[in-house]
């Protein structure tokens, strides 16, 4: 009976954990997707904002970017991916200094490492696609979301260059790719998961057959 329990709760969580998933359309197992959510962080957000909890080895282990026996590509990488005089096994760092940062914006922009996991990713989505106009802000916008944000819109020339909802694809990439790198081993704990689902139901079978013949030896049906 506890088997039986145990194998209900492990599939309960499964299907909350999918819909917990589904509550935002994004797919960190898509690889094209986390490249291209890459390629606008590294080309819009990395003056500003570092990644230091992740190294760009791992970046490009996580995004598929590698050659013939899981070697690293390191010219995709470098030439792509990597704008600073920064080494494949450095971690992802802005090269502007923190006094000139507070200087421009008042305040030291942040590291983004987590920013999936600590606003989650419906919240960055909405936050960058809120804003607006403002010329009385310093930079010319200003953000329904978070009022008088010190962040420029950096997005604003790649979405008059696309269409609107290229431009929302774009978005959904780079939270994409922001999601990953909150969690890089996300990817790795996907494909395992079918394995652990996959024992523990061969478990439940093979306990459910010695239930049926120790019960049959001992009368009870």
């Amino acid at each position: 009976m506890r088997i039986k329990t145990l194998f209900y709760l492990f599939l309960l969580l499964g299907v909350c954990q999918q819909m917990c998933a589904a509550s935002f359309p994004m797919n960190i197992q898509d690889k094209a997707s986390l490249q291209r959510g890459a390629k606008l962080f590294m080309n819009y957000c990395s003056g500003c904002h570092s990644l230091k909890y992740l190294r760009y080895n791992r970046m490009a282990k996580g995004l598929d970017l590698m050659r013939f026996a899981g070697q690293i590509d390191e010219g995709l990488l470098k030439n792509n991916l990597i704008f600073t005089q920064a080494t494949i096994n450095d971690p992802i760092q802005i090269a502007m200094p923190p006094e000139d940062a507070k200087q421009w914006f008042g305040i030291v922009p942040p590291d983004l490492s987590l920013i999936v996991r600590s606003k989650g990713a419906a919240w960055l989505y909405n936050y960058l696609n809120s804003f607006y106009k403002d010329d009385s802000r310093p930079f010319g916008t200003n953000n329904y979301l978070v009022p008088d944000v010190a962040m420029p819109n950096i997005l604003e020339t790649l979405h008059d260059q696309i269409r609107s909802r290229q431009f929302d694809e774009s978005l959904l990439d780079l939270v994409t790719f922001l999601a990953y790198v909150s969690e890089p081993t996300q990817t790795e704990r996907y494909h395992m998961g079918f394995f652990v689902i996959g024992f523990l139901v061969i478990l439940f079978l093979v306990s459910l057959c010695l239930k049926i013949v120790y019960w049959r030896k001992i009368g009870i049906k």
